[in-house]
């Protein structure tokens, strides 16, 4: 069956290499040193070295399942019965996180800025100061609702200052955002193999300090999500999973963490995506688009713009007229803006931009 391809403008799944996908060919045993050994290991602790210099104090665990799955998996394992949880949200992934705690019965305020607002290190201090039971703190750090990137450099520093754990959600940041987990004092980093290090979907990770996630023993509210088994059957055992192990999804990450390398690393990356966010933004503005945030509230992930205010405007029109020219973009998530997203992660160049926003052009049905 011949199946039309997309260029993926999206927060992930995106757009990979024909050798990533290539990579899914092979089979293999998910008790094979070969597998284990070779490359469940290796990406372990490729992961950990992309994420700090401090290697020896911190280590990466793979988890079955999409980024939601380790985040419950991390909030689930984490927090103890007397501890209690800030959640710092201005997007529908920190309201996320506040449903999964609310599901397990893990107590926690949700400190809520808005939308379309940068959550304030004062505000949050003020939420610490008021309550003392607070003993871990966590926040998202690209918002895909609207594209933010939030400040965990601040919020980092509030978190040494007050002895909180801290626990970052960085599904879409990490791999395009250079970032030192250790100068950070982040306990947990989260992100998910589909994002950008431009893998496919099938397992997250989690790169966690040791010293904080060996405190975690027979705390997991679930057997498959217990972070801390997942852990030592992976010290212990070589790289095992406990469970079956998404073998396809972790040759695919392998070769995808082989291509960053030979793009030159995240900060390479990074000024890629950075250059895709601004052509796509300078574009979009001179097709007569608007982002609904301010310039320095983007991040080179996702941008979202505002709908056009025209009485023609169908977004689902849009979005099939863009499909159909080969370009797969995002409805909005935003609750009180009529929006949409256009991403720019993934393998894209500043020439399919250039092709994007030409297929835009050629699909503005309602100026006609």
């Amino acid at each position: 069956m011949n199946q039309q391809r997309y260029l993926l403008l999206t927060p992930g799944p995106l757009t990979t290499s024909p050798t990533v996908k290539a990579a899914m060919l092979v089979d293999s045993c998910t008790w094979d040193d070969d597998y284990n050994l070779g490359v469940v290991q290796a990406i372990r602790q490729q992961l950990v070295s992309l994420a700090t210099t401090a290697r020896d104090d911190y280590t990466a665990v793979l988890l079955q399942g999409s980024g939601s799955y380790a985040v419950e998996a991390v909030l689930g394992t984490v927090l103890a019965p007397q501890d209690k949880l800030l959640i710092i949200s201005n997007g529908a992934y920190g309201a996320r996180m506040a449903e999964m705690a609310g599901r397990m019965g893990i107590a926690h305020t949700l400190y809520d800025c808005g939308e379309v607002s940068r959550p304030a290190v004062e505000a949050a201090e003020q939420y610490l100061l008021a309550d003392p039971a607070i003993s871990h703190i966590a926040i998202v750090h690209c918002e895909t609702t609207t594209g933010m990137l939030n400040p965990i450099r601040e919020i980092a520093e509030l978190a040494q200052r007050y002895r909180k754990g801290y626990i970052v959600d960085a599904m879409s940041s990490f791999g395009a955002i250079p970032l030192d987990v250790a100068e950070l004092h982040i306990d947990y980093l989260i992100s998910s193999a589909n994002k950008c290090i431009q893998g496919v979907p099938g397992f997250a990770f989690v790169i966690a300090r040791r010293a904080a996630l060996a405190g975690c023993a027979g705390r997991s509210r679930s057997l498959s999500l217990d972070l801390y088994d997942q852990w030592r059957c992976m010290e212990d055992n070589h790289g095992k999973w406990r469970f079956t192990s998404p073998t396809h999804t972790v040759l695919a990450f392998a070769q995808a963490l082989r291509e960053l390398a030979d793009e030159g690393g995240i900060a390479s990356r990074h000024q890629r995506y950075c250059h895709n966010q601004q052509q796509l933004v300078a574009g979009m503005r001179q097709l007569g688009f608007t982002p609904l945030l301010e310039a320095d509230q983007h991040s080179p992930i996702i941008t979202a713009f505002r709908a056009p205010q025209h009485p023609q405007w169908r977004f689902a029109e849009f979005y099939q007229r863009l499909k159909a020219r080969g370009f797969v973009i995002y409805p909005g998530k935003v609750s009180q803006s009529d929006c949409f997203r256009i991403g720019n992660i993934g393998e894209v160049y500043p020439a399919d931009i250039a092709a994007l926003l030409s297929a835009i052009k050629q699909s503005m049905y309602w100026l006609a």
